[in-house]
């Protein structure tokens, strides 16, 4: 947006004249298309088949990309006759609202699989997923149909050291420059950063937490990071968070933003949260340039359309 005017004096051949130059107003850390999203009237889009079905339920963070014109959407499912087994479901849309699940359904059921994300580098696609006892583990896929489970990921701390015991889970992956970067939380208590060159062997690259909760009520207590996305020169992430859990009833969750320029020091969007009413595991798709959506995942999968488009230009 062009919004300041500079005035240049300029002396060509003996003749003073101004130049008016004019300055583009700095991207805010927060843009409005990153911010400003209104539901959608059919909410939910998507939701546990049913009694009798292997996903009769769905739970936990889904991954949704815009691929060729498609809508491809991973999910979590399980039984109440095995909830001691998470199982990997799929389904395809031509708008992002209307689903269709696979009848191959499920992909994968050798081993639990929860809460993944899904990135495709080098014609391969990534999926990082929870396992059994909160393990993070990594699966292969040509086609992002057929996975392979490649095995449960080896975090270090930075001195090489192995992590503490205890789970490590949400997984979440950012490739760029031919490094790969981690975030994981360590039961929503904080948020840490890790990097490998060969998706083998993570380092943290420090050994505290580089997205804590509070200080304010939202995400007083638990957090977890779901998503990052580099939009106009910044990181941003996408995240959840809880904060007390009430004398009765379930515990809240909520959708929030936090915007970094090097994926370790985060500052929290102001108007957080962004998604209330336990609409948790949040991810945006980019439906057209500068135009978001953002798909809240948990526990049934809501979207909340674009009240603004921003710039194009990255």
């Amino acid at each position: 947006m062009l919004v300041a005017c500079l005035l240049v004096v300029a002396v060509l051949a003996g003749t003073v004249r101004p130049l008016a130059l004019w300055a583009e107003e700095p991207q805010p850390d927060f843009p409005p298309e990153l911010t400003q999203f209104v539901p959608y009237e059919g909410n939910p889009l998507f939701t546990g088949a049913g009694p009798g079905n292997w996903d009769e339920n769905i739970r936990e963070r889904g991954w949704i990309i815009k691929e060729e014109g498609q809508y491809r959407m991973w999910y979590t499912g399980y039984s109440s006759a095995r909830p001691d087994l998470m199982m990997l479901g799929y389904a395809t849309s031509t708008d992002g609202l209307e689903w269709t699940r696979y009848e191959g359904n499920p992909l994968y059921d050798q081993h639990w699989v929860e809460d993944m994300m899904v990135v495709r580098h080098e014609g391969t696609y990534f999926m990082f997923a929870e396992g059994a006892r909160d393990r993070a583990h990594l699966l292969t896929s040509p086609d992002g149909i057929h996975w392979s489970r490649v095995g449960q990921l080896d975090v270090r701390c930075s001195s090489g050291e192995p992590l503490s015991e205890g789970p490590y889970g949400t997984p979440t992956a950012w490739i760029e420059d031919g490094t790969c970067y981690l975030f994981y939380e360590r039961r929503d208590q904080g948020v840490w950063l890790a990097r490998s060159r060969d998706m083998r062997v993570w380092t943290n690259v420090q050994d505290e937490p580089v997205l804590s909760p509070g200080p304010d009520a939202y995400d007083g207590e638990l957090i977890a990071l779901n998503q990052v996305l580099k939009y106009a020169g910044r990181y941003y992430a996408w995240y959840h968070g809880s904060g007390s859990k009430p004398a009765e009833g379930a515990r809240q969750w909520t959708t929030n933003l936090a915007v970094s320029h090097d994926l370790r020091h985060w500052k929290k969007y102001p108007g957080n949260p962004v998604l209330q009413q336990n609409q948790s595991s949040g991810i945006v798709v980019e439906e057209s340039p500068g135009r978001f959506r953002l798909y809240a995942m948990h526990p049934e999968v809501r979207v909340h359309l674009a009240a603004e488009r921003g710039p194009v230009k990255r």
